[in-house]
């Protein structure tokens, strides 16, 4: 008897879940269903579950294709299954390609194509699931496809880009349901739209897709002008949805502990805020604006919007080219520090400074998970640290999904006024620069 066994959490149970297990059971004699716990679940990073073990686990009995259905409790227990049960086939989604081919020593790996346009299924008419669509000028999805996966509720289908090679190269990376070069349809049939594009581009992309009652994620920064990124938040405000700028930091559990303690006093007063990114670090190296934004949101959720004087230090080398930068934002209590640099080598490193001790985040602060004190008294450090997987897109679109589950058409994590005040720095340091 051939025995094969999949895995999977099954939430909002649908058609592509139903396809995977049937095509799992003509593997085979015996099919074995593993369905994750929450536990596990949460310890892997998978947000925003909706369904309870029990009716997951139903909602498989009731396809009447398993045979018999255990429940996946931890990590490394695929190797554990396989023995156990004497499987002859592990079948897992074609997302995951290449994860588990180590355990092609205990049985074969299949991985099948997931199942396109799921659309038109009951769930997204009860608007259970939401469509989301990408639009880029290269076949870099930033790991927005992979990180949406760990979110119920929302599937990405297709993928934008004017150049038709592009969106078809794209389309077939990502294995997504279609590629679009005209807009308009491209639009018909999404709810929610990723912008990862050229700056010059973003803006017109935001505004008609905004018009037509998208909500929308764009890199940030979204436009490079105050006024037009308030005329933008104005429309999604009229046409109740959102605008979320790819901030992911603000979104970020560690983060908002962070703040929240340096506001409660934790360090005393404050003094200082000292941020340093190398943009070869940032992302693989991003433009200036998109690297330096991050560093100004930092400072502005720490020390507020009330910033006296923004001033720059701009080094080019021999050739003109920029490699340097410190900036500096005084507050009238405060002063914060940006360092950047390009090919100079810059220590990544977030530094809070008050009355009482410091706060130190190191390295990528920008995706932290972790941040220590050292509070003035006490001999030892005081650690925090915080689960954080992916890349940090699966807590904004997280974030999103309550959103638009609440109704709100503004983000608390990054108020709208926040975010102007974010481009009103960006623009003096680029007329000054």
């Amino acid at each position: 008897m051939k025995k094969v066994i999949t895995y999977g959490t099954f939430d909002l149970f649908h058609k592509g879940h139903y396809n995977i297990i049937k095509r799992a059971k003509a593997l085979g004699d015996y099919l074995i269903v593993g369905v994750t716990s929450e536990s596990f679940d949460i310890e892997r990073g998978k947000l925003n579950v909706r369904d309870s073990l029990i009716k997951r686990i139903e909602n498989v009995r009731r396809t009447g294709l398993a045979d018999e259905i255990i429940i996946e409790e931890y990590q490394g227990q695929k190797v554990s299954d396989i023995i156990k049960y004497d499987i002859d086939v592990l079948v897992v989604g074609s997302d995951w390609r290449g994860k588990f081919d180590y355990l092609k020593n205990y049985c074969d790996v299949v991985y099948l194509e997931r199942t396109k346009n799921i659309s038109s299924t009951k769930l997204r008419s009860e608007g259970i699931i939401f469509n989301m669509g990408i639009v880029t000028d290269d076949i870099q999805d930033n790991g927005f496809v992979q990180e949406s996966k760990y979110v119920s509720g929302v599937h990405v289908e297709r993928v934008f880009s004017e150049t038709e090679e592009v969106a078809r190269d794209f389309c077939d990376k990502y294995e997504l349901d279609s590629w679009w070069n005209d807009y308009e349809e491209f639009l018909s049939d999404v709810d929610i739209v990723y912008i990862k594009c050229r700056q010059k581009d973003r803006e017109e992309y935001i505004r008609k897709a905004i018009e037509k009652g998208k909500y929308v994620i764009s890199d940030s920064p979204a436009v490079l002008s105050p006024d037009k990124l308030r005329t933008l938040f104005q429309m999604a405000r009229d046409n109740h949805v959102v605008l979320i700028e790819r901030l992911t930091l603000v979104y970020l559990r560690a983060f908002n502990q962070l703040v929240w303690l340096v506001h409660s006093n934790l360090v005393g007063d404050l003094v200082s805020v000292k941020c340093a990114i190398s943009q070869d670090d940032f992302e693989g190296g991003k433009p200036f604006n998109e690297t330096v934004i991050h560093a100004i949101c930092v400072v502005v959720k720490l020390l507020g919007k009330d910033c006296l004087e923004v001033n720059t230090n701009a080094v080019t080398d021999r050739n003109g080219d920029f490699v340097y930068d410190m900036i500096t934002m005084k507050y009238k209590t405060a002063l914060a520090t940006i360092e950047i640099g390009t090919t100079v080598d810059v220590e990544d490193e977030l530094v809070i400074i008050g009355s009482n001790g410091r706060v130190t985040v190191p390295n990528d602060w920008w995706n932290t998970g972790y941040f220590e004190a050292n509070i003035a008294g006490k001999e030892f450090l005081k650690r925090y640290s915080f689960n954080f997987e992916g890349n940090g897109f699966r807590y904004l679109l997280q974030e999103l999904m309550i959103m638009i589950r609440d109704k709100r058409t503004e983000c608390t994590r990054l108020f709208y006024d926040e975010s102007v005040k974010l481009m009103e720095i960006l623009e003096t340091i680029n007329q000054k620069g």
